[in-house]
C-alpha cells in the first residue's frame, strides 16, 4: 500500500511547508521538539513472532520448583512461575541494557536475584551490557549495582547462605582493552565491589564456579580474546585457570597443573565442581593439540585428560561450557551445538539430550533434584522436570531480527530473518481468516541472517539472503524456491582475502524504485539482475577500502571461525533513488560511501562521497535515499566493534554527497544508530533505530528525542514507515509496530498553541481495521467533549460524549460480552493526548437487562465504504476532519461491488430494526406487568386480580415466543432453544460475515422470521387494545392510575 495515497487526503499537508525552528513555545525544548504529551496516545504493540531468540544465562530455585529465569541476549530477563508454561519479561523499563547474559538466585532467599548484563559469546552481533542489577522481590523491581565499565558479565554467583556475598566474572569490553575485567566480589549486596582477580587489560573472566559444599573454594577461568568488525581472536598468554580457597579474596593461578604444551596458547575454558565430591573438578579447554575435557580428583592439583572429542569443543568461542551433576560424581554435561551427557566422569559422552533448539549456552540443575533443570540456547530458555527427556516450549517474543521489511500485501506483512532460525513474515493484521491458534507467520526462503525483499508488484515473490552469500528466490503461492546467488561457490571456512566475491553475513537485497524487474545485491561490488537471478550484471568496481589487515583469517590463534560474519570489506548498504533511476547510493562495512548517477549506463561510474569526518572502518549500516527530495540522503554508521566506539553516527547530504552534515544532537553519546528513515509524507520528519531505542526528529536531524514510549530497551535493528505505521525489527524482542502515527506527522506550532486539536484520522480498511481511531489533544481539562460521526451528507450517524459530572459513570458503563463491543467509547476530559474508537457501525438494536443471546451481540450495521467526517466539540468549540473508510481490496479483487455492499448494509439495517422492535416488545410487556403488580398492591379488588392475571398470562405467552425467558447464563441456549429475537439478531452475523451481497436464503430467512415476529407483535397489540384497555377502565373506576402501554424509554 502506498503511504502517499493516504497522506494526500489529509488537510494537514498544507501545514508541512512550515520548516522553521522556534523557541519558547510551551511543551517544547531547544530545537524543533515536542513534549510527549502531544502524542501520548501513541504506543508500540508487539507484532510477533512468538518464537524465542538467543539466551546465554539461566537460573532456578531449589526451594521453588516452578520458578525459573532466563536472560535474553537482546530482550531482558524473563521469568516463569508455572514451570515454563508461560513467561513474562520482568526487567522492562528498569535496566539500561537489553542483553542479560548471567542470572543467579540466592538459595537462602529466592526473592533475591542478581543479573549480569552483556554477553561473552563473541558473535559478530554481540551486544554490550551496563553492569550488574539486583532484585529483592523476585524480579519485580531492580537496582543497578555498578560495574558498568566492565560492560559484559559472564557469570554471577551468590553465596549459598549469605545473599550479600556475590562474585562476578567480568569479561570486559569486546573490541578494546580495559582494566575493568576479572573477578569482582561484594559482601554488602553490591553496594561496593572489589576486583580480587585481575590478569590484564586484554583478558577477562569468562567462567566462575563455587564449590557447592564449601563456598570458600572457587574456580575461575580467564580468557584473552577480542572481537572486531572483521574478525575475532580467542586465546593468548593471559588465558588461564585460577582457584581461591578464601572466598575469592585471593587467587592462585593453577593453569600449569593442566600440563598443557606451553608453546601453544590457551583459549576459552569452562569449569565445573561436583556437588557430590568437591575434590572432583572438570575443565574443558580450547587448545591445540591438547584441547578437550580434563578431570581432577584432587581439587585441581593434578589433572587427567579424559576426552578430546571435537563435538564438545568445536567453535570454542561460542560454547565451552561444562556442568556437574549435583548428586552423582560421574555425571557431567557439556554444552555445544548439542547437549551432551557423560555417566563415566567425562570419559565418553554417548548421550545427546534432545532440546527444542540447538547451540546450547547455559544450564542450571536443581541441587536437590537433578531431574529438574533449565537450559538456554539460541532459541531461548526451556525447562525440564525429567532430566531432559522433555522440555517446555519456547513460544515467547524474543526473536532477534537483523533487518525488517514490509510487503505490498493488503494489509502489509512484516518480514525479517531471525538469528539461528529462519526467515519469518507475519501479517500486520487481517489474518483471522486463517483460524490460527497464535499469530500466523511463514518462512520465505533464505535463512537466519539475511535481507528479505518482496516484489512490490507481486508481494508473494520473495528474495532472501543467507550467510555464505546464499540468495534464494521464493514463490509463496506455490512454495517453490531456487538458489540464485551471485557467485555460487561456498565460502565456508575461508578468509575474505581468498574469496572471489566477498559477501557479508547480512548483505543487501534491494529492488529498484522504478522498475521491479531490477534487483540489486552486493558483494564488494554492486550487482543487478534483470531476470530474477538467472544471471547477474556487475555494475560497480570494488567499492570498499579492502585494507589487507581486515580481510585475513578470523578466530585464531587456536580455532578459526569464518562463517561469513567475519567476511569484511563488502558493500553493506544499497539505496536506489526513488526520484531518479540513474541514482544509486552504496555503503561499505569498512567505511566508504559511493554514488552513481548513471546507473542505467553499460558501465556506470561511481564517485566516493564518503563524509569527510567519517572515522575509519565505520560500518555504513544503512543509507536512506530521501523519499521526498532528490539528491538528499541519510547515512547511519556503527563502529562499536572498533575500539569500543559506541558513538552515534548519522550524516545528511542535500547535494548528492558533495557536502555532509552530522546530525546526532540529542542522542546519547553511547547509543549508536543502525538506521534512519524519513517519513514519506513530511519532509524532515526522521526516525532513528539505535542500539537501545527509537528516536524522532521533526527538524531534519537538527535535534532528536526519544520515541521509546512503552517499548522496552532493546536493540532496534531496523525500521520502516509503512502506510500510517512505524514498523521496527528488534534484535531480541521480535517485531513491533506503532500504529496510526498521524499525530507525529501533523504536529506543528499551531497544535501546541491550540486549546485542543483533532488530528486527521487514519483511513481504515473494512475487514482489516475494526475501528476508526480518532486521536485528539486537550491542552487543559475540559467540561464537555463530544464526538459526532457524520456521513458525506452531514447526517450524524453516531455520537459519543462526556460531561465532567458524568465521566466516571459513563466509564463504568463500558464493557462487553461474548466477543462484542458493549457500551460506548467515552471521550476523556483530562488534559493530554487521547484516542477514541468508532467501530464503523450505526447504533445497535435496543437491548434489555438480563438478555442472553447466542451468537449475536448488540452492534449496529457496519457503514459503507466512503467519505465520512468526525466533529469534535470541546466546551462549545468544534473542529472537523474528513476520513475515508476504504473497501476491502481482497473483496474488490473477487468482484464485490458497492451495490453488493449497499444491499448488505440495507438488510443488516432491517435486521437491526426488527430486533429493536422485538426487544421493545419485551420491554413493553415487562413494563405492563410491572405496573400491574404495582396496582395489585394498591387494591384487593377481585376483578382487578382476575383481569390482570389474564393479561399477564397472555403477555407471557407472547414474550415467550419472542424471547427465551429461561436463559440466564451464556450457555443456557444449548438447553433452552432460542426464540425469534435471537434468531433474527443472529442473522446479522451471517449477513455481515463476508464482504458480499447477502445470499438469497438470508433474505428468505429474514422474511420468514420477521413474519413470525409480526404475528406475535400483532397479538401483543390485540391484548393491549382489548384486555389491557378493559383493565384500565376498571382501574379508572377504582380511582387508580391506568397502565401506561407505551414502550419504556431506554
Amino acid at each position: 500500500m502506498n503511504v502517499m495515497l493516504n497522506a494526500a487526503r489529509h488537510t494537514i499537508v498544507s501545514l508541512l511547508a512550515l520548516s522553521f525552528v522556534w523557541l519558547g513555545v510551551p511543551g517544547q525544548t531547544d530545537g524543533q521538539q515536542y513534549d510527549e504529551s502531544y502524542y501520548d496516545m501513541l504506543d508500540w504493540s508487539n507484532a510477533g513472532i512468538a518464537r524465542g531468540g538467543r539466551s546465554t544465562g539461566v537460573a532456578g530455585s531449589d526451594s521453588r520448583p516452578l520458578e525459573y529465569y532466563f536472560g535474553a541476549t537482546g530482550g531482558g530477563l524473563w521469568k516463569t512461575t508455572d514451570g515454563g508454561n508461560s513467561w513474562s519479561p520482568v526487567t522492562d523499563g528498569q535496566i539500561g541494557s537489553a542483553s542479560v547474559g548471567a542470572v543467579a538466585v540466592c538459595e537462602a532467599d529466592p526473592d533475591i536475584v542478581y543479573i549480569g548484563t552483556g554477553e561473552t559469546q563473541l558473535r559478530g552481533n554481540i551486544m554490550q551490557g551496563d553492569g550488574v542489577y539486583k532484585s529483592t522481590d523476585a524480579g519485580e523491581t531492580w537496582e543497578h549495582l555498578g560495574l558498568a565499565e566492565s560492560q559484559n558479565i559472564a557469570r554471577v554467583r551468590v553465596h549459598p547462605e549469605d545473599c550479600e556475598t556475590v562474585w562476578v566474572a567480568a569479561f570486559g569490553q569486546h573490541s578494546a582493552d580495559n582494566p575493568e575485567r576479572g573477578v569482582y566480589k561484594t559482601t554488602d549486596g553490591g553496594a561496593s565491589w572489589e576486583l580480587t582477580l585481575f590478569k590484564s587489560d586484554k583478558a577477562g573472566a569468562t567462567d566462575l564456579v563455587v564449590d557447592p559444599n564449601d563456598p570458600d573454594v572457587l574456580y575461575a577461568t580467564i580468557w584473552e580474546a577480542w572481537r572486531k568488525s572483521w574478525g575475532m581472536s580467542s586465546g593468548g598468554p593471559d588465558s588461564g585457570l585460577w582457584k581461591s580457597t578464601d572466598g575469592g579474596d585471593t587467587w592462585s593461578d593453577i593453569t600449569a597443573t593442566l600440563d598443557l604444551d606451553p608453546a601453544s596458547p590457551i583459549g576459552k575454558m569452562g569449569v565445573a565442581v561436583s556437588g557430590a565430591n568437591s575434590s572432583r573438578v572438570w575443565i574443558i579447554v580450547e587448545h591445540e593439540p591438547e584441547g578437550g575435557v580434563y578431570r581432577s580428583d584432587d581439587g585441581g592439583d593434578t589433572w587427567e585428560y579424559v576426552n578430546d572429542e571435537r563435538k564438545l569443543r568445536q567453535r570454542a568461542f561460542y560454547y565451552t561450557r561444562i556442568y556437574a551433576d549435583p548428586q552423582d560424581e560421574d555425571v557431567v554435561y557439556v554444552l555445544n551445538t548439542g547437549f551432551y551427557r557423560s555417566e563415566d566422569g567425562g570419559e565418553t559422552f554417548p548421550q545427546t539430550i534432545s532440546v527444542p533448539h540447538g547451540d546450547n549456552h547455559d544450564l542450571w540443575i536443581a541441587p536437590s533434584d537433578p531431574e529438574r533443570m533449565i537450559n538456554s540456547n539460541d532459541g531461548g530458555g526451556n525447562v525440564s522436570f525429567n532430566g531432559g527427556q522433555t522440555w517446555t516450549d519456547q513460544e515467547y517474543a524474543t526473536a532477534q531480527f537483523y533487518r525488517v521489511t514490509t510487503t505490498e500485501h493488503e494489509p502489509y506483512h512484516i518480514c525479517g530473518a531471525q538469528q539461528d532460525n529462519s526467515t519469518a513474515c507475519v501479517p500486520s493484521g487481517g489474518w483471522g481468516h486463517l483460524s490460527a491458534a497464535s499469530p500466523y507467520f511463514y518462512s520465505v526462503g533464505g535463512c537466519e541472517s539475511g535481507y528479505i525483499a518482496s516484489n512490490p508488484d507481486d508481494p508473494n515473490t520473495f528474495y532472501a539472503g543467507c550467510y555464505g552469500g546464499s540468495l534464494s528466490w521464493y514463490d509463496h503461492d506455490t512454495g517453490l524456491s531456487r538458489p540464485i546467488q551471485v557467485w555460487p561457490e561456498n565460502p565456508m571456512g575461508q578468509s575474505a582475502e581468498d574469496l572471489r566475491e566477498r559477501v557479508q553475513w547480512t548483505f543487501p537485497i534491494v529492488f529498484d524504485k522504478h522498475d521491479t524487474s531490477v534487483l540489486y545485491t552486493g558483494t564488494q561490488k554492486v550487482w543487478k539482475t534483470l531476470n530474477e537471478g538467472q544471471s547477474w550484471i556487475q555494475i560497480s568496481p570494488d567499492l570498499t577500502r579492502n585494507d589487507p589487515s581486515t580481510v585475513g583469517a578470523s578466530g585464531g590463534p587456536i580455532t578459526r571461525d569464518q562463517t561469513g560474519v567475519e567476511t569484511y570489506a563488502t558493500v553493506f548498504a544499497i539505496a536506489p533513488s526513488p526520484h531518479d533511476p540513474q541514482v544509486i547510493w552504496a555503503g561499505s562495512d569498512d567505511g566508504y560511501v559511493h554514488l552513481t548517477r548513471n546507473a542505467r549506463a553499460a558501465s556506470p561510474t561511481w564517485e566516493n562521497v564518503t563524509p569527510p569526518d567519517a572515522p575509519d572502518f565505520v560500518r555504513i549500516n544503512t543509507i536512506e535515499a530521501s523519499p521526498n527530495t532528490p539528491g538528499k540522503a541519510y547515512v547511519s554508521g556503527i563502529r562499536y566493534l572498533v575500539d569500543n566506539d559506541r558513538s552515534p553516527y548519522i550524516w545528511k547530504t542535500e547535494d548528492y554527497g558533495e557536502t555532509w552534515t552530522k546530525i546526532v544532537g540529542g542522542i546519547p553519546e553511547d547509543d549508536f544508530v543502525r538506521a534512519v528513515r524519513e517519513d514519506p509524507t513530511r519532509p524532515g520528519l526522521l526516525y532513528a533505530a539505535s542500539e537501545h531505542r527509537v528516536y524522532v526528529s521533526w527538524d531534519d536531524g537538527g535535534s532528536w528525542q526519544t520515541l521509546q514510549r512503552n517499548l522496552p530497551i532493546t536493540q532496534v535493528s531496523d525500521l520502516v514507515v509503512e502506510d500510517d505505521d512505524l514498523v521496527i525489527g528488534t534484535h531480541g524482542r521480535s517485531f513491533w509496530v506503532m500504529r496510526d502515527i498521524g499525530p507525529l506527522r501533523q504536529l506543528t506550532p499551531e497544535v501546541t498553541t491550540a486549546d485542543f486539536w483533532l488530528f486527521d484520522p487514519t483511513d481504515p480498511v473494512r475487514d482489516f481495521d475494526n475501528a476508526v481511531n480518532v486521536q485528539y489533544y486537550l491542552a487543559d481539562d475540559a467540561e464537555s467533549v463530544r464526538f459526532d460521526f457524520l456521513d458525506r451528507t452531514g447526517t450524524v450517524l453516531r455520537t459519543f460524549e462526556a460531561e465532567a459530572s458524568e465521566e466516571e459513570e459513563e466509564e463504568e458503563e463500558q464493557g462487553g460480552g461474548f466477543g462484542f463491543f458493549g457500551g460506548s467509547p467515552t471521550p476523556s476530559l483530562t488534559a493530554g493526548a487521547h484516542t477514541i474508537r468508532w467501530n464503523q457501525r450505526l447504533e445497535g438494536w435496543t437491548d434489555f437487562e438480563g438478555r442472553i443471546f447466542w451468537a449475536a451481540g448488540p452492534v449496529g450495521p457496519e457503514v459503507l465504504p466512503g467519505r465520512y467526517q468526525v466533529r469534535m466539540t470541546v466546551d462549545g468549540q468544534s473542529q472537523t476532519r474528513d476520513f475515508d473508510i476504504q473497501m476491502n481490496p481482497r473483496a474488490a479483487e473477487l468482484g464485490v461491488t458497492m451495490a453488493d455492499l449497499q444491499a448488505r448494509f440495507e438488510l443488516a439495517r432491517e435486521i437491526r430494526d426488527r430486533v429493536t422492535e422485538a426487544n421493545e416488545a419485551v420491554l413493553r410487556i415487562r413494563s405492563i406487568e410491572d405496573q400491574m403488580s404495582d396496582r395489585l398492591e394498591e387494591t384487593d379488588d377481585a376483578r382487578v386480580e382476575a383481569l390482570a392475571g389474564t393479561v399477564g398470562t397472555r403477555l407471557d405467552e407472547v414474550e415467550g415466543e419472542i424471547y427465551q425467558v429461561q436463559n440466564q447464563s451464556n450457555q443456557d441456549p444449548l438447553n433452552y432453544p432460542i426464540k425469534l429475537n435471537n434468531k433474527i439478531a443472529a442473522l446479522l452475523n451471517l449477513v455481515e460475515g463476508a464482504e458480499n451481497r447477502p445470499t438469497d436464503q438470508s433474505y428468505e430467512a429474514f422474511e420468514y422470521l420477521s413474519g413470525q415476529l409480526q404475528e406475535e407483535l400483532d397479538q401483543m397489540q390485540l391484548i393491549i387494545a382489548q384486555d389491557v384497555a378493559r383493565l384500565n377502565e376498571l382501574l379508572r373506576e377504582l380511582g387508580l392510575d391506568p397502565i401506561d402501554t407505551e414502550p419504556p424509554i431506554t
